[in-house]
């Protein structure tokens, strides 16, 4: 599977990458899934100390201790899980990102981070500190990069001024092209890579996208919109080929991306989700089609 290079640092990340939140808690039921992945020779798994009070974290460790060397470990920090698990609280203080690596190390076997993510943020937050926390993290060698998940542009932006970031994890798909008019630009100007979530908008740019509708509809999309959107998207870029390869060929079109992180709850899935990324490219014809089709919104919440 190709690679590509994270932002300025030495990680070279797979086209896709697993999201490991889908792959559940029972553990021979996980492992298989990871081991599909590894398989397919997917190098990059992203978890979170948030996922299954820390068990995702668990499993994730456990699966990858023997190719430790071979593989790309991104976790996340920031929420805070209340004693009793019924919820979390934000908590981006640097005490906290100290304290709370070394659980994750624990939780994954390892002793060291790839690529160490916050995981939201306001901008509220003691930006600085939180940088600080990262760098002195950086610096004693308990992980090797970070970056942030947000798709809030005004914290973004922060942090692309005063932090060294190599990466932000972000919504992205055909019906979430948010990302493209604000900060997709900036990334790539700044050298830092997308790591992309969401790419099949909920299984709605599947094979089985009308059975996928709902009356609620999606962001900007109303039901109607849908049932006339998609098989116009299909019709005019995927009569020959899965709609699962437009959807993450589309994301990997855009030279800001690194990996199309896609969860997967069974190892079919990973099989699938690999064929569509080592599929043929998006032309620029393709991709302009595609513009041209679905909506180009902007972020007018989560600022």
């Amino acid at each position: 599977m190709r690679k590509r290079r994270l932002g300025n640092s030495d990680l070279y990340v797979t086209e896709l990458g697993l999201g490991c939140m889908s792959i559940g808690t029972e553990e021979n039921a996980a492992r298989r899934i990871i081991e599909a992945a590894l398989e397919e020779g997917i190098n990059y798994f992203d978890t979170a100390d948030l996922y299954d009070f820390g068990e995702n974290e668990k499993i994730v460790g456990q699966a990858l201790k023997d190719v430790r060397e071979q593989v790309i470990i991104a976790t996340k920090v920031g929420n805070r899980w209340h004693s009793d698990h019924s919820s979390w609280t934000w908590d981006p203080s640097k005490a906290y990102i100290k304290e709370e690596v070394k659980k994750s190390l624990k939780r994954l076997e390892t002793d060291y981070i790839d690529l160490y993510q916050l995981h939201g943020g306001t901008i509220e937050d003691p930006i600085d500190d939180t940088i600080e926390a990262f760098e002195e993290l950086k610096a004693e060698g308990f992980i090797r990069y970070y970056g942030i998940s947000s798709i809030r542009p005004n914290v973004i932006k922060k942090y692309v001024e005063k932090s060294n970031i190599v990466s932000v994890m972000m919504q992205y798909s055909i019906l979430d092209r948010r990302p493209e008019e604000e900060v997709l630009p900036l990334f790539h100007e700044h050298g830092i890579s997308v790591v992309t979530r969401g790419p099949l908008a909920k299984g709605l740019l599947s094979d089985k996208l009308l059975e996928k509708v709902s009356e609620k509809g999606y962001l900007d999309y109303n039901y109607d919109e849908l049932r006339a959107i998609l098989p116009l998207l299909k019709g005019k870029v995927a009569a020959s080929r899965s709609f699962t390869e437009v959807a993450l060929q589309y994301n990997l079109a855009n030279p800001a991306v690194a990996s199309v992180v896609a969860g997967a709850s069974s190892p079919e899935q990973i099989r699938s989700n690999a064929n569509a990324v080592r599929s043929q490219p998006l032309s620029s014809e393709e991709v302009a089609v595609i513009k041209e089709i679905a909506k180009a919104s902007i972020y007018k919440e989560h600022r």
